[in-house]
């Protein structure tokens, strides 16, 4: 499989090509239409239309776009010019609320050590127990694990609190010297100056309600997209002698694949093992890859209802290679 996954990382690189034009459509179609809907939840709230508010469904899906481009952004990828990355990235942070800088830093170390098994927890991976460790766990420990685990947690309790609470102080970071708190600070005076400007425009309690449950929106369908591409059945996962980031990338990363329109909305993150082989292809240039070659649409495919299934898959099994739930576990023992 190396020798396969290496051959595609080489077979794509013409793709790795950004159109800075494409660009700035890609930022302006998912942009306006953002600000446009919140003006209109606004307008329908102001007279009396409450059920307006409902709008924070598509504005939270746009958001998700956003943040797709703050992506592709930190990956140098959006536009052929460095600078122009950072800062379009940079100003993008301020709406998604997570940092630039140093969610580039962590993003970067998650793609280098995706699917290693002796590099796990760093970055922003979803922490990934073995079957040997959690049987060897506390009890405590094995709580603390299931409860991290468990969807209310993972897809709704722990998005909000990154996107609110932690992204705002990146506690343990400093390890890391004072870009961190660089950025996560000057992000922070970003999000007070354009909420601040929102509460004196349109008042505190139409803003809570509006944006509060797009980002919560926003927060949950991230985490859930991030969660599938990795989390699924026949993922991959090797020790360090056996690890090859290719093969890591192709084979561990799955391809969601999503009707047309919801894959747009996401910025085709879906077709996800094609992004961690060649991190500096342009999410706009994704769908033309696979229309080139279709033969990478059958490598880790999933359908909605088949992601479905992963929620239950909790544990790494090192013997049979794949994905179980605890209660298969817990049989087995």
């Amino acid at each position: 499989m190396p020798s396969t996954a290496r051959t595609w990382f080489q077979r794509l690189a013409p793709y790795r090509t950004s159109e800075n034009g494409r660009a700035v459509l890609e930022i302006a179609i998912t942009l306006l239409p953002f600000l446009a809907i919140w003006a209109g939840i606004w307008g329908l709230v102001q007279a009396g239309q409450y059920w307006g508010v409902l709008g924070f469904i598509p504005a939270g899906g746009l958001l998700v776009r956003l943040f797709i481009i703050q992506h592709d952004c930190g990956h140098q990828s959006m536009f052929s010019h460095r600078r122009v990355n950072d800062w379009v990235g940079r100003c993008i942070s301020i709406l998604t609320l997570t940092p630039y800088d140093h969610w580039k830093r962590g993003h970067a170390l998650h793609h280098a050590a995706s699917g290693n098994l002796d590099r796990r927890g760093v970055g922003d991976d979803i922490v990934t127990m073995t079957v040997e460790e959690y049987k060897a766990a506390s009890k405590w420990a094995r709580l603390k694990y299931r409860m991290y685990r468990h969807p209310v947690v993972m897809f709704g309790v722990g998005p909000a609190y990154v996107f609110f609470l932690h992204n705002r102080l990146p506690i343990g970071a400093m390890k890391n010297g004072v870009k961190p708190w660089a950025s996560a600070l000057l992000t922070n005076v970003g999000i007070l100056a354009l909420y601040g400007l929102m509460i004196w425009a349109v008042g505190w309690k139409v803003f809570v309600l509006i944006q509060i449950p797009t980002v919560l929106v926003a927060a949950s369908i991230g985490v859930w997209m991030f969660y599938v591409q990795h989390q699924f059945d026949e993922t991959h996962w090797s020790r360090m002698g056996d690890w090859d980031r290719e093969s890591a990338a192709l084979q561990g990363s799955s391809y969601y694949d999503l009707p047309k329109w919801l894959m747009w909305v996401t910025g085709n993150i879906g077709v996800h093992h094609v992004h961690h082989l060649s991190a500096r292809i342009p999410f706009y240039q994704l769908p033309r890859i696979l229309k080139a070659h279709p033969e990478l649409k059958s490598v880790g495919r999933l359908t909605f209802l088949d992601s479905l299934k992963c929620v239950k898959l909790a544990l790494w099994h090192e013997g049979e290679k794949r994905m179980v739930s605890f209660r298969a576990v817990k049989a087995a023992l």
